[in-house]
């Protein structure tokens, strides 16, 4: 006689489980901010805590305001660029390169600067897999590929924070002299540095505002992603767990808004403004580019060679 086929009941492992809610009621933890905490040998007593209540308002900025912080100012940015660049177009050299060219920065300078911007990039790429990857990275790479991004993102963000760092100091050291804010600024920005007017080309020396606007954020942003970035690597240095919070919540937002200021640095540096890219790839720069957009630089570079500019004779120092 055949028997009828054995049908497997089909299981639920979540069908008992206990809710996250209904656990802090039975522990007594609901509406308080009492931690669920187990023991630990390490010296590190907060790796014990396994739930923390006060932790939600911290978790929920994480995985919903911060992503779309980032969203914002790096699409933004990109959009304004965008725009701006269809309507303006590539500022040009308006009296076309004179084939003289002028040191504009030396190579330990622009080894500062290479090194600030590359590693900047990379930890502003993986630091933002660490914010928006799960849900835009993951589902296109799946785990496997994710997890191993990941790992090495995590790395290299780490190891390469110290030679930012660096670079930092270096570039505070070699150019905040020419970075102090001076009348002159005034003066570019009510004609908007030349850049919407042809034949405007406002006064300035080796940095004019707008520049001077780039180096103090990238100067106030480093220090503060510097400083923030050791208490998340040393949460033993950073105090409680909400000081640890605090300090991950501000690296968020001054790296979202760093970020979208260092897009337009690198737009206006590269295909935004003829002959701007020289000045960091060999150092020198063509004279008309310089004398459109630093002619008060270019009268004190002539006046220490003991050269003729605009018309006068500058004795050599």
């Amino acid at each position: 006689m055949l028997s009828a086929p054995m049908v497997q009941a089909q299981v639920d492992p979540t069908s008992s489980a206990v809710s996250e809610d209904s656990m802090f009621e039975a522990l007594g933890t609901a509406g308080t901010s009492d931690a669920i905490s187990g023991r630990v040998s390490i010296p590190n007593k907060n790796a014990g805590t396994l739930i923390k209540p006060d932790n939600k308002n911290w978790a929920g900025f994480q995985r919903g305001a911060l992503p779309w912080i980032f969203v914002v100012a790096l699409g933004g940015m990109v959009a304004l660029l965008a725009a701006f660049y269809l309507i303006k177009g590539r500022i040009r050299v308006e009296h076309g390169f004179s084939g003289r060219t002028i040191l504009r920065f030396s190579a330990i300078e622009r080894f500062a600067h290479w090194t600030l911007s590359s590693t900047f990039i990379i930890l502003a790429l993986t630091g933002v897999n660490v914010v928006i990857g799960r849900s835009v990275i993951l589902p296109l790479v799946g785990e496997a590929a994710f997890g191993t991004m990941a790992q090495w993102g995590k790395l290299a963000h780490n190891f390469l924070a110290w030679p930012f760092m660096v670079a930092l100091v270096l570039i505070i050291i070699f150019w905040v002299a020419h970075n102090i804010p001076s009348k002159l600024d005034l003066v570019w920005i009510k004609q908007g540095g030349g850049l919407f007017k042809k034949g405007v080309h406002p006064p300035a020396k080796k940095f004019n505002a707008g520049q001077k606007v780039i180096f103090w954020s990238v100067v106030i942003g480093g220090v503060a992603l510097s400083f923030t970035g050791y208490m998340m690597l040393f949460p033993l240095q950073a105090g409680t767990p909400s000081d640890w919070q605090l300090y991950q919540t501000i690296h968020g937002l001054v790296a979202a808004g760093l970020s979208a200021v260092i897009i337009a640095h690198i737009y206006i540096g590269s295909v935004g403004m003829e002959g701007a890219f020289d000045a960091m790839a060999s150092g020198q720069v063509d004279e008309n580019w310089a004398k459109e957009h630093h002619s008060l630089w270019v009268e004190e570079v002539k006046a220490r060679e003991g050269q003729t500019v605009a018309g006068r004779t500058h004795p050599a120092e």
